[in-house]
C-alpha cells in the first residue's frame, strides 16, 4: 500500500512539473532571436527657438542681466535655434519598409532616424498619423525587404498570457522584458482607447514598440505607463492591436483615419434612471441628450432617445457606443434601435465622417415663454428662460426652459449636482417652457407611481440627464 502511494505521488509530482513547464517556458531567447529584426529604434531631431535672453537665471532688469547674456552667447546660445534629440521604437510590419510607432514619438520631428537590429540606419518619412489613439505610420525607402511582424488578434489576449516587449528603454537599445497580461479593455483618457495591461518592464523609450505573444505576434504597442517617478513599476499599457490595424490600415490607405459619426451628444444610464425611464430594465445603452445638425438628426433621432443597439451590436455604455461608431466604414447605412416613450424603435443611420463633421451644437425653435415668474420645487428655485438671461449663461440663439436661480442644499436636487445658473430643458422626455410644464410633468410622475422625474439639464451649453427624486 505504501509503495502504491509512493508511485502515485510520483506520479502527480511528474504531471504538475510538466503543467508548470507549459505554463512558464524555460526561455524567451527562440522568441526574441526570431522578432528581433523587425524591431527598430527611432530616433528623431527638432529645431527649436533659442532662448532670448537670461530667462529663469536672473530676473528681468537685474544688473547681473547684460552679463549673463554674454556668457550664454561666449557658450553658443543667445537666440540661436537649437536642435534637439529624442528616442523611442517602433517595428516593421511589411518587407517594403512600413513602420508602425506612437504619434507621441516623432511628432513635430524634423528628422526621423529608423537604427535596425543590424546596425542599419534610414530615415524615415511620415504616412500618416492618428492622435487618438497616439499611433503613427512610417515609411523607409529599401531596395531589399526587410524582416517584418503581424498582427495578433487582441480579443484572444487573456488575463495571465504571457506576453512579450521590445524596445529602446532609456536609449538602451533592443531591450527585452516579459510579463503577463495584467488587465484588459483599460481606457486612460481617449474615446477610442483599448489598452492591454501588462507588467512587463516598460520605461521612456519603449514608446512605440511593440508587445508580442508567444507566437510572435504584435498583440500590442507599448504606449504609456503608470509611475510616481517615471521608472516602471510594473504597471504599462499597450494599446491592442485590434485597434491598431484598423487605423494602421487607413494611415496606409488614405493618409488619415476615417471614422464613422452618428451626431448626437450621448450619457451613460446611470441607476436612477431605470425607475424613471419607462421600459428600461437596466442600466444600459447610451442616451441621447442632443441631437445637432448631422446624420442622426435626418434619420429622426430625439434626445431622450436610449440607444440600445448599433448594426446589431448591444449597447453597453457610452465607450462602447463610441467605439463600435468609430469603427464602422463612413457612408454605410446602419440599423440603430432606440428607446423611446417606452418602446422601441428602428432608425436607418447613414453615417458622416468624424473628423470632417462639423461643430455645430443646433438649437432648438420653440416660442419664448413669457411667463415672468419664480417658484419653488423640488429644492429647486426655477423661473423661464429669456433673452437676458440666455446670453449670460452661454446658451444657444433657440434654447428654451427653466432657470435654476437656486438650490436647497439640503434637498436631493443638490445631491445630483444641480446648480443656480443650469438650464432645465426638458422633464420626462417632454420640453419645458413653463413652470407649469415641470409641475405637470411632476404630477404625472408621482400619479405612474415614479420615483423619479427624468431632467434634460443644460450647463454652459453642455447637456446631461438627472434622475430627480420626486418622493414627498
Amino acid at each position: 500500500m505504501r509503495v502504491m502511494w509512493i508511485t502515485a505521488l510520483g506520479i502527480l509530482l511528474l504531471i504538475a512539473q510538466s503543467i508548470s513547464a507549459q505554463a512558464r517556458p524555460d526561455s524567451f531567447a527562440d522568441l526574441a532571436e526570431k522578432i528581433s529584426p523587425s524591431v527598430v529604434n527611432i530616433t528623431t531631431s527638432t529645431v527649436v527657438a533659442g532662448r532670448t535672453g537670461p530667462q529663469g537665471i536672473v530676473p528681468e532688469g537685474s544688473p547681473f542681466e547684460d552679463f549673463f547674456r554674454e556668457f550664454q552667447d561666449r557658450q553658443g546660445d543667445g537666440d540661436r535655434p537649437r536642435r534637439t534629440s529624442a528616442l523611442g521604437s517602433g517595428f516593421v510590419i511589411s518587407e517594403d519598409g512600413f513602420v508602425v510607432t506612437n504619434n507621441h514619438v516623432i511628432d513635430g520631428a524634423d528628422e526621423i532616424l529608423i537604427e535596425f537590429f543590424s546596425g542599419e540606419e534610414l530615415p524615415a518619412k511620415v504616412v500618416g498619423t492618428d492622435p487618438n489613439t497616439d499611433i503613427a505610420l512610417l515609411k523607409v525607402e529599401t531596395d531589399k525587404p526587410l524582416a517584418f511582424v503581424s498582427f495578433g488578434d487582441s480579443d484572444t489576449a487573456r488575463v495571465g498570457d504571457w506576453v512579450m516587449a521590445m524596445g529602446n528603454p532609456l536609449g538602451q537599445g533592443f531591450s527585452v522584458s516579459a510579463g503577463i497580461v495584467s488587465a484588459r479593455n483599460r481606457a486612460l483618457s481617449g474615446s477610442y482607447d483599448d489598452y492591454i495591461q501588462t507588467d512587463a518592464a516598460i520605461n521612456r523609450g519603449n514608446s512605440g514598440g511593440p508587445l508580442f505573444n508567444m507566437d510572435g505576434e504584435v498583440v500590442g504597442v507599448n504606449t504609456a505607463i503608470l509611475s510616481p517617478n517615471g521608472g516602471s513599476i510594473g504597471i504599462g499599457f499597450s494599446m491592442a492591436s485590434n485597434v491598431v490595424t484598423r487605423v494602421v490600415d487607413q494611415l496606409q490607405e488614405y493618409g488619415e483615419t476615417r471614422r464613422g459619426w452618428l451626431g448626437v451628444r450621448i450619457q451613460n444610464v446611470s441607476e436612477d434612471m431605470v425607475e424613471a425611464i419607462e421600459g428600461l430594465d437596466e442600466a444600459a445603452g447610451a442616451m441621447v441628450t442632443d441631437v445637432p445638425e448631422g446624420p442622426a438628426a435626418e434619420a429622426g433621432m430625439q434626445s431622450g432617445d436610449i440607444i440600445m443597439l448599433f448594426d446589431g451590436k448591444e449597447v453597453a455604455d457610452v465607450r462602447g457606443l463610441v467605439r463600435v461608431v468609430g469603427n464602422t466604414e463612413v457612408g454605410k447605412t446602419v440599423r440603430v434601435v432606440v428607446l423611446r416613450d417606452g418602446k422601441q424603435e428602428t432608425l436607418k443611420v447613414t453615417l458622416g465622417r468624424r473628423e470632417t463633421a462639423e461643430s455645430n451644437n443646433g438649437t432648438e425653435s420653440t416660442p419664448e415663454p413669457a411667463e415672468p415668474i419664480e417658484k419653488e420645487l423640488l429644492g429647486l428655485t426655477v423661473t423661464p428662460l429669456t433673452d437676458e438671461m440666455r446670453s449670460e449663461l452661454g446658451a444657444g440663439e433657440g434654447t428654451v426652459g427653466l432657470v435654476v436661480t437656486g438650490v436647497d442644499e439640503t434637498s436631493k436636487a443638490f445631491e445630483k449636482g444641480l446648480r443656480a445658473g443650469d438650464i432645465l430643458t426638458e422633464a420626462s422626455q417632454q420640453k419645458l417652457t413653463a413652470v407649469a410644464d415641470l409641475e405637470a410633468r411632476v404630477q404625472e410622475a408621482r400619479d405612474a407611481g415614479r420615483k423619479s422625474v427624468l431632467l434634460l439639464v443644460r450647463r454652459a451649453g453642455e447637456p446631461r440627464f438627472v434622475a430627480l427624486n420626486i418622493e414627498e
